[in-house]
C-alpha cells in the first residue's frame, strides 16, 4: 500500500512520543508498504528539507519534494544518523510541513497526504483523522492517551461518528473502557484494535551476559540495578534514588533524561550523600539493548500518576511503556510498579511487582522495593528465570507483529 503517516512528534528528538512514531513507520515500511512520513517543521534543527505551505511556494516546493525524497533522509541523515538515533531497521521518507500553528498542520497535513494519493492515511492527530475521513481517505488513528484539551473529546468522537474506512488503534484495554464508559465512544468490533507498543527483537539477539555488557559499555563491576527512560514527573526518580540510597552495595543506573533534570538529580544525590547512582544523559536508541543488557535487574518505578512529555497528561491508567518490551526482550528480571494497565503485558511468572508511591506510607513502600530487590540480587536462579520467561513472552509485541495486527483486514 501507499500509506502516509501524519505525526505532531519533533523529529529529530528524544521524546517517546517521537521514537513510538519512528518505530511504527519503520515497521510499516519493513512489511513493504511504501511509507512517506509528514511531520512539523523543526526551525530549531537544519535538517533536511522542508516543504512551505504559502501559497506562492507550495507547487514548487512539493514539486522538489516529489523528486527528492530519497535526499531528504540522505541530508537528515548526514546531520542527525536517525537509524542510529531511533534503532531503526529500515529508512522511509520524511517530509517536514512548515505551518503557521499546530492546528492548521493538522489540516495542511492531510492536504498534503492527498497530493500523495494515499491508499490509507495513519494518523495519531484526532483533528487529521477527522480530515482523511471527510476526504474520503480510509483512515487509521493511534492513540495513546484519553482526550485532552477543550475539544479533545468532541474531535475523537467526530472520528467514532463519522462514516468511511477507519479504524481506531488503541495500546491497552483500559485505553478503550475509558472512551467507552467516560466518553461514550461507541466502534464497530472491526474498527477497533488494541495494539500495545512494541520492540525490534532482532536488536536483542545474541546479548552478552550483565558483567561482560558492564565492561562493553564502561560501567564499574557490582550488582546493578537500572532505570531507562526520561526523569519526568511520575517516572519514579525519587523512589530510585532512595532505593540507591538503602541498598549501598548496589550501582544503581538511570540512563536517559535530559541535561536540566539530570543536573538537578546529581545535585539531590551530592546533597544526599548517595555515591552508588550514576545518571547517564540520552544514550541512542541503537546502543540501548547493550545497557540494559548490563542490568541484573531492570526497574519501573512508576508513581500512581504518570506525566507525559507535554507535562499535562496522567497515563498511569492507560500506558503501555515501550521500555517495558525491551526489558523484556533483554532477558533481564524486572521489579515493576503494581499498575492494573501493566498486568496487561506482565505477570507474576516474568516479573515482580511492588507498591507504587504516590499512596500510603513512602518509607513502606520504599522497604517493600528494597526487599525485592535485595532478595532478587541474591537469588541469580530466579533472576534468570524470570528474564527468560520475560523474553519468551514478549516474541509476540514486536513491532512488525504489530502493524500487522494494525493492518490485519483493512
Amino acid at each position: 500500500m501507499n500509506i502516509v503517516a501524519i505525526a505532531g512528534s519533533t523529529i529529530p528528538s528524544d521524546t517517546a512520543n517521537s521514537i513510538q512514531v519512528m518505530k511504527a513507520c519503520s515497521a510499516l515500511a519493513q512489511l513493504g508498504h511504501n511509507l512517506t512520513l509528514i511531520v512539523p517543521d523543526n526551525p530549531q534543527s537544519p535538517i533536511a528539507l522542508r516543504l512551505r505551505v504559502s501559497k506562492s511556494t507550495r507547487h514548487s516546493a512539493q514539486r522538489e519534494i516529489a523528486n527528492r525524497k530519497s535526499e531528504i533522509v540522505n541530508r537528515q541523515s548526514s546531520i542527525v544518523n536517525l537509524k542510529s538515533h531511533y534503532g531503526l531497521q529500515t529508512d522511509f521518507p520524511i517530509e517536514w510541513l512548515s505551518s503557521s500553528s499546530r492546528r492548521l498542520f493538522t489540516w495542511q497535513s492531510v492536504r498534503r497526504a492527498r497530493a500523495l494519493k494515499p491508499d490509507l492515511l495513519y494518523t495519531w492527530f484526532p483533528q487529521s483523522a477527522v480530515f482523511g475521513l471527510l476526504s474520503g481517505l480510509p483512515v487509521i488513528f493511534e492513540i495513546h492517551i484519553q482526550p485532552t484539551g477543550l475539544l479533545g473529546a468532541a474531535w475523537h468522537r467526530a472520528f467514532a461518528s463519522l462514516r468511511g474506512k477507519k479504524r481506531l488503534v488503541c495500546i491497552t484495554r483500559a485505553l478503550v473502557n475509558i472512551l467507552e464508559h467516560d466518553y461514550n465512544m461507541r466502534f464497530q468490533s472491526d474498527e477497533v484494535v488494541i495494539a500495545p507498543n512494541g520492540v525490534d527483537l532482532e536488536r536483542f539477539a545474541s546479548l552478552p551476559d550483565p558483567p561482560t555488557a558492564r565492561r562493553q559499555i564502561g560501567i564499574r563491576e557490582a550488582p546493578t540495578v537500572m532505570c531507562t527512560g526520561h526523569l519526568y514527573a511520575g517516572r519514579g526518580a525519587d523512589l530510585f534514588l532512595s532505593l540507591a540510597q538503602s541498598i549501598p552495595h548496589a550501582h544503581f543506573v538511570w540512563v536517559g533524561g535530559r541535561s536540566e533534570d539530570i543536573a538537578s538529580w546529581k545535585q539531590r544525590a551530592e546533597d544526599q550523600n548517595i555515591s552508588n547512582i550514576t545518571f547517564t544523559g540520552f544514550i541512542p536508541n541503537n546502543d540501548l539493548p547493550l545497557y540494559q543488557a548490563a542490568a541484573d535487574i531492570l526497574l519501573m518505578p512508576y508513581r500512581r500518576s504518570i506525566m507525559g512529555s507535554s507535562g499535562t497528561a496522567d497515563s498511569a491508567s492507560v500506558a503501555s511503556p515501550m521500555k517495558m518490551f525491551e526489558y523484556m526482550a533483554a532477558g533481564r528480571a524486572i521489579i515493576s510498579a503494581d499498575l492494573p494497565v501493566i498486568r496487561e503485558v506482565l505477570n507474576e511468572r516474568n516479573a515482580v511487582f511492588c507498591e507504587p508511591a504516590g499512596v500510603g506510607n513512602l518509607e513502606l513502600i520504599i522497604g517493600n522495593w528494597r526487599i525485592e530487590i535485595e532478595t532478587l540480587l541474591e537469588d541469580k536462579a530466579r533472576r534468570i528465570e524470570l528474564g527468560k520467561q520475560a523474553r519468551r513472552d514478549v516474541e509476540k509485541f514486536s513491532w512488525l507483529a504489530r502493524e500487522e495486527q494494525v493492518l490485519e483486514g483493512f
